[in-house]
């Protein structure tokens, strides 16, 4: 546990890119509302890429669980190759989805 808190402690936080970026972080942080962030996420997104962001949160629930990556892919519908591009993001990239697995304890 410790070497994934220092794994953390060394990510860069990303940074928006441009004014578009910036802008998108900005309106989704403003949002106060569950029913807010579901409307927003069904205007900015097809019913696919929503399906495919849940199952990506998903295996962080199931990574962390220890659950094998075969076992995700199977759970999800999703190839091993995602989840082993989710798996790397959890353990070497900026912690958001750590902050999802705060969250969801």
């Amino acid at each position: 546990m410790k070497r994934l808190q220092d794994d953390f402690a060394k990510a860069t936080p990303y940074k928006a890119k441009d004014k578009k970026e910036k802008q998108l972080v900005c309106v989704i942080a403003s949002l106060k509302s569950e029913q807010d962030v579901a409307n927003l996420l069904r205007d900015l997104l097809t019913v696919s890429e929503i399906h495919e962001f849940a199952n990506r949160i998903e295996m962080v629930r199931l990574l962390k669980q220890g659950i094998s990556y075969q076992k995700i892919a199977e759970k999800t519908g999703s190839s091993t190759t995602t989840v082993t591009r989710v798996a790397h993001w959890l353990f070497h990239g900026c912690g958001g989805y750590q902050k999802i697995v705060d969250i969801l304890n």
